[in-house]
């Protein structure tokens, strides 16, 4: 028998000691959480949107992850009456220099797999968003919308009913080589594995080298803010709607998004945070925001893109300026149309050159698997991603 120790109880820790549980019945799976409850950081911070694979390369691991894991969840929030709809959603090319960007977007979802791409003229969108801008549109109908916090309740309770435990407060400290695996100490105890799985996201690299690994990328985490249509004015936007992106920056850009709760979010932008977990403009951590300081990949990452880097601080702190972006995609909206709403903190990993880590990158250590940059679409494919893992470690079990 296996004992296998998941470090992190987000949804891809969660979907992790599910799949595990699935392919190997006979093993042993705990997963601990540094907090009092799963799902608390970026599982339960983002946007709730189920990620069909529209705009990630053909090829890529988030490719093939986004199109098989959107499929697994839908099925999961079916199989455990979880509040979810696929409602689609439409890219806006707001110009004509847009349009072979978003022809490009079209060719790359057909590559990847979607079904039912339509190309939409302003007078063919409007009809089901009647507020959107634009020139042109691609509808992609697979996209939707779920409550990932019931997703995370939902895999606490199966992998406990099939034996496995899920134990909270229980921050992982210490990490001692045995014969046999390891030894992972907490604040709850001591936990004997014969294998471990980091999946600790905005401290991945943290526990990675914890366990005596190098952290030859960082993670450094960008906090992104929303703004919520007041009540009385969600009625503007019906489904999502999401801009095409440019190449030559990292970030996607302010989109809209219908929450499965009601309400519909804006943003989000994406400005350096202060803090690993800092969904206030003043959570300050020093720890957290010298190791992001001393990092020279941050530095080179500026140098790189100084101008998008200033317009996403100004926008951080004029309401002004935020909603002229939402107003590229939907004209009529105004600033009085708009209130504070939450934000999530990005857990991206980033080279020492710079460079964003644009899929998922996992490193591997004795008898341990660290998942080390799980982006999005990591919530939708969780359980996907949780497979993915299981056959990565199952190599290393002898």
């Amino acid at each position: 028998m296996k004992n296998i120790v998941v470090v992190g109880g987000g949804l891809i820790g969660l979907g992790t000691g599910y799949r595990m549980q699935e392919q190997h019945p006979d093993s042993t799976v705990t997963v601990l959480e540094k907090e009092e409850a799963v799902g608390r950081h970026q599982s339960g911070h983002n946007s709730g949107v189920l990620h069909s694979g529209l705009y990630y390369k053909p090829g890529s691991l988030k490719a093939k992850m986004a199109v098989r894991g959107i499929r697994q969840m839908i099925a999961f929030c079916e199989e455990h009456s979880i509040a979810h709809e696929v409602c689609g959603k439409l890219v806006v090319a707001v110009t004509a220099e847009e349009i072979p960007r978003l022809k490009d977007l079209e060719s790359r979802g057909a590559q990847n797999g979607l079904k039912g791409l339509q190309w939409m003229r302003p007078s063919e969108y409007r009809e089901i968003e009647p507020n959107a801008g634009g020139v042109a549109a691609l509808r992609v109908p697979e996209e939707g919308i779920a409550d990932y916090k019931r997703v995370a309740e939902a895999l606490v309770r199966v992998i406990q009913s099939r034996g496995g435990a899920v134990v909270t407060s229980a921050r992982a400290e210490r990490f001692r080589k045995t014969s046999s695996g390891w030894v992972v100490s907490t604040a709850k105890g001591e936990y004997e594995a014969s294998f471990v799985i980091n999946c600790a996201g905005l401290h991945s690299d943290r526990v990675t080298e914890l366990a005596g690994q190098r952290r030859d990328v960082r993670i450094v985490p960008f906090r992104g803010e929303y703004y919520k249509l007041k009540p009385g004015r969600e009625g503007l936007v019906r489904h999502l709607i999401y801009p095409v992106p440019d190449p030559k920056f990292p970030f996607l850009g302010v989109h809209y998004t219908r929450m499965i709760g009601g309400g519909v979010e804006c943003g989000p932008n994406a400005v350096l945070a202060y803090s690993r977990e800092g969904y206030r403009k003043s959570d300050f951590r020093a720890g957290d925001l010298l190791d992001a300081l001393t990092y020279p990949g941050l530095w080179r990452f500026l140098a790189r893109y100084p101008r998008m880097c200033w317009d996403e601080i100004r926008r951080s702190y004029s309401k002004k300026l935020f909603c002229e972006s939402l107003q590229q995609l939907v004209p009529c909206i105004q600033m009085d149309d708009l209130m504070e709403g939450g934000a999530g903190v990005r857990a991206q990993a980033m080279t020492p050159s710079g460079d964003l880590v644009q899929d998922f990158h996992f490193v591997t250590g004795p008898r341990m698997l660290h998942v080390v940059n799980a982006p999005s679409p990591g919530a939708t494919c969780s359980l996907a991603i949780g497979e993915e893992i299981v056959a990565r470690a199952e190599a290393f079990f002898g």
